[in-house]
């Protein structure tokens, strides 16, 4: 059996999800996982490899974001474009988190608001936290714990 995957086969088993709010259009990549399992099924690495990697569109801004593990753990990455896709900013790891594995990365943007959730896991947490920017992505606010009960805080320390 040829198990060389194409960057075409990949297109093809990659469902596309769109959704508008307001004037924002989110845009989601999802590999068909259980096809790849079953022409690749011991290569857990390209899998991980094509997770999910949310988009939000405002206008002319594009923001990206995904979970990386080039660290030993999960790290939440962002990029953005403020050009229509021309250009794109270096990436940056908003999570910074050693202890936990920052997953199931979403975003959404209203102009230059972006928001970005995602969860810190490790043995014993299992928390969702957002981050959020007020200036297109150039800067982000601290981590928000979202279970802590009455206000909101940020993060005390890594997740």
């Amino acid at each position: 059996m040829n198990k060389q995957i194409t960057v075409g086969a990949i297109a093809m088993m990659t469902i596309i999800t769109l959704a508008t709010v307001g004037t924002t259009v989110i845009l989601t990549l999802q590999p068909a996982v259980a096809q790849l399992r079953s022409v690749w099924p011991g290569e857990i690495n390209i899998i991980r490899a094509l997770k999910e990697v949310p988009i939000a569109i405002s206008g002319d801004d594009i923001y990206i974001a995904w979970s990386n593990n080039k660290t030993g753990n999960d790290e939440v990455m962002f990029r953005t474009s403020n050009d229509a896709g021309a250009n794109f900013t270096d990436k940056i790891n908003l999570s910074n988190s050693t202890n936990t594995e920052s997953q199931n990365v979403e975003l959404a943007a209203d102009g230059d608001n972006v928001i970005i959730t995602w969860w810190e896991r490790n043995q014993t947490a299992d928390e969702p936290v957002a981050i959020i920017s007020s200036d297109g992505g150039t800067t982000f606010g601290p981590l928000l714990k979202l279970a802590t009960n009455g206000t909101i805080g940020e993060a005390a320390g890594e997740g």
